[in-house]
């Protein structure tokens, strides 16, 4: 387990802009999922990519605009977006974006006991 939550934190300044760059830093990690912090120079974004567990986008600092799947989103500071499991997503660069991303990992053991009641 990682977590460098031990005190009150303020989300945007756990990770500083880079030129040119997308910089993170895990904040939070154990059995149940992540807590990564991401900061997006002027720019910068993420090609389309899907994941195989639910995840939150929370806006820190500027406004991004995110493809999921078919549908286009423009996220502001302070705004959430859920990105659903298996489904492809980018964001698209533009103005400098902080975002805290939380990851949902599924619950190993409760797939493990559908298996066993089936």
């Amino acid at each position: 387990m990682l977590n460098r939550i031990t005190r009150a934190t303020h989300a945007a300044q756990t990770v500083a802009y880079q030129d040119g760059s997308v910089v993170s830093q895990v904040m939070f990690r154990n059995e149940s999922g992540t807590i990564t912090a991401f900061a997006f120079s002027e720019g910068e974004g993420l090609s389309e990519h899907s994941n195989p567990n639910d995840a939150i986008v929370f806006a820190l600092e500027g406004t991004v605009r995110l493809t999921i799947g078919d549908e286009e989103h423009r996220l502001e500071q302070g705004g959430m977006l859920h990105l659903p499991a298996d489904v492809p997503h980018a964001l698209h660069g533009g103005e400098p974006f902080k975002m805290m991303l939380t990851i949902l990992k599924k619950e190993p053991a409760a797939e493990g006991a559908a298996e066993r009641s089936s």
